[in-house]
């Protein structure tokens, strides 16, 4: 038996001028702290730079997948394309962790070997970034309902952070004239970078592996399936994620030996207390009735058994 969740909300076409706006400015700044950290000799702007770049890789591969995940399943992709804004984000979180470690290497090289920086510049064209990247945030965070926005949204929110760290490193070069404080400042916003990236790769390589969704518990699932009237027991459960916000389960359940027209009701209960209790809205139960067993991880009844009659246990529909 299946049960499918209606379609998701219209928010695509708002997203997607969001994605564009965010697209355009990115690509300008990318531009902007690029030559303003040649000309001010600062690591700090340069590797804003290059973080900006990632960012709008980023925003890119947001783009995409949104365009992607709004296509309707078909026959060759029967869940459509849920999982695109997962491998985007994948993809972008990866990509910072390797920015990070690049930029840490550069900031310990040039600590060793300081290099004159231009201040003034540095912090004129950061508060700059401080704005942009502001804004494209909260941009950003009113429409991320997924794992592929939430990792476009912390690019910017990382980026409007750092940007701020290298106004005060600014200050502080323009205070002491100490030179070290434009690498130190960029290993902490490699750290940051790497630290939130992290856990987006975390989070995506469960849902790419088809682990368990965050926060789930199988046992309490199980438990909670198991009380609802008619339900004997529940095995062969699996719960995984088929977006960031799209989750399904399938598994068998054993219910007394009834007619099919009576399991509706236990199926209807099932289903409510799944989505209303776990945000599960795709489901697919096998009903099996009590006084089988089971033989070689199929059902037959106790009096085939001796013969190694299997009879077939698919899904009813």
């Amino acid at each position: 038996m299946h049960f499918h969740a209606a379609p998701a909300g219209r928010g695509a076409n708002r997203t997607t001028l969001v994605l564009r706006i965010s697209l355009a400015a990115t690509l300008a700044y990318v531009v902007v702290t690029f030559v303003a950290g040649l000309r001010a000799h600062s690591l700090a702007l340069l590797s804003e730079s290059g973080h900006n770049v990632s960012d709008f890789l980023a925003l890119l591969l947001s783009f995409a997948a949104v365009y992607f995940q709004s296509r309707p399943a078909d026959h060759t992709r029967t869940f459509g394309y849920q999982r695109a804004s997962v491998l985007a984000a994948f993809i972008n979180a990866a990509t910072l962790i390797a920015i990070s470690l690049w930029i840490g290497a550069e900031a310990v090289r040039r600590l060793n070997s300081p290099v004159t920086v231009e201040p003034r510049i540095m912090m004129i064209v950061a508060a700059a970034g401080v704005v942009m990247n502001g804004a494209i945030a909260a941009l950003l965070w009113g429409v991320a309902r997924d794992v592929n926005l939430r990792s476009a949204f912390l690019h910017m929110a990382g980026d409007t952070f750092s940007t701020a760290a290298v106004i005060a490193g600014g200050i502080g070069i323009l205070l002491t004239g100490s030179g070290w404080i434009d690498p130190a400042l960029s290993l902490l916003i490699a750290a940051m970078i790497f630290w939130s990236s992290v856990g987006i790769v975390r989070e995506t390589l469960n849902i790419l592996l088809e682990g368990a969704p965050r926060g789930v518990s199988l046992d309490r699932i199980r438990s909670d399936m198991e009380a609802v009237e008619g339900v004997v027991n529940v095995h062969d459960l699996h719960v995984w994620s088929l977006g960031s916000h799209s989750r399904a389960l399938a598994c068998h359940v054993t219910i007394a030996d009834i007619p099919p027209s009576e399991s509706a009701c236990i199926l209807i209960k099932l289903n409510g207390l799944l989505r209303e209790q776990f945000q599960i809205s795709h489901t697919t139960f096998q009903f099996e009735h009590t006084g089988c067993e089971e033989l070689e991880g199929c059902v037959a009844p106790p009096e085939e058994i001796a013969g190694r009659h299997e009879h077939p246990h698919g899904l009813l529909n």
